[in-house]
């Protein structure tokens, strides 16, 4: 999550333009309907002033239904002739996601990087990592199938988001269910991320139920993910971690948010 920094007024850049139909103007007061409680992170605007993409925190979304996500992906595009635009919108649990998304709509990479309103920072190089390989999602190899995230919006606790994915990659067969969990400390200065490998969405219900049970582990794939973006990662030892994309690392033995991973209609898909 971020700070609730003071906010500015969202650059949609549409002044002088009309939404497309009737059903886009509707549809575009729904979502930004309480846009002045989104903090932007970062924003990207095409040369031909065509297309804007935006990436809110929603501050509102603490209030909102339990679980609910907390980043906002915005996605404008403008007929420069006819003075109309269209949008498309995703709800994620983590910024990763929220950026992937907007890079598969045509937004470069750099232009996803929060450059304002800075929040808490990753702890660690494993955090970091982890975040890029959902960033970047090679070869489409991640679904998620679930998210839920947990903010008392109290500096006495920290918060939680669980994301669990589909990974299609050969080399998760035994394990194809990935738990993406990212805790902030309670100060909110900093947060991790772990993976965890289930064999089913069962198993990952039940560790989220039951957070007193070690990290699973599985039979280790004969090698690990290639990073595309970045530097080949460290092949795992035979015997190792359940063919992660990185080595796990302790996971915090906190009280779930709520009993299981929650369904989302919107979650970044």
């Amino acid at each position: 999550m971020t700070d609730a920094h003071e906010t500015e007024a969202p650059d949609y850049r549409i002044d002088g333009f009309e939404a497309a139909t009737e059903t886009i103007e509707e549809d575009f007061y729904s979502v930004t309907i309480s846009d002045d409680m989104f903090v932007p992170l970062a924003e990207h605007h095409s040369d031909d002033g065509r297309d804007s993409y935006l990436l809110f925190y929603d501050q509102a979304a603490t209030w909102d239904i339990p679980a609910t996500a907390e980043y906002v992906a915005l996605h404008l595009t403008r007929d420069t002739e006819q003075r109309t635009f269209t949008f498309a919108y995703e709800r994620a649990p983590i910024v990763p996601l929220a950026q992937n998304w907007l890079v598969r709509r045509g937004c470069p990479l750099a232009g996803t990087v929060p450059t304002r309103n800075h929040g808490p920072r990753p702890a660690d190089a494993l955090t970091s990592r982890l975040e890029d390989l959902l960033r970047t999602n090679p070869d489409g190899r991640y679904e998620v199938i679930d998210h839920s995230t947990g903010n008392p919006g109290s500096f006495d606790f920290g918060s939680e988001v669980r994301t669990l994915v589909y990974d299609s990659h050969p080399d998760s067969v035994q394990a194809p269910y990935r738990l993406f969990l990212e805790e902030t400390a309670k100060d909110f200065h900093s947060y991790t991320m772990r993976e965890v490998a289930f064999t089913g969405t069962k198993a990952a219900d039940a560790w989220v139920m039951d957070r007193s049970a070690p990290l699973p582990q599985s039979p280790a794939p004969e090698s690990t993910v290639v990073h595309r973006a970045q530097a080949a990662r460290t092949r795992l030892p035979l015997g190792g971690a359940a063919g992660l994309a990185v080595p796990p690392g302790p996971v915090t033995a906190s009280p779930p948010t709520s009993p299981s991973v929650t369904r989302s209609g919107r979650g970044a898909r």
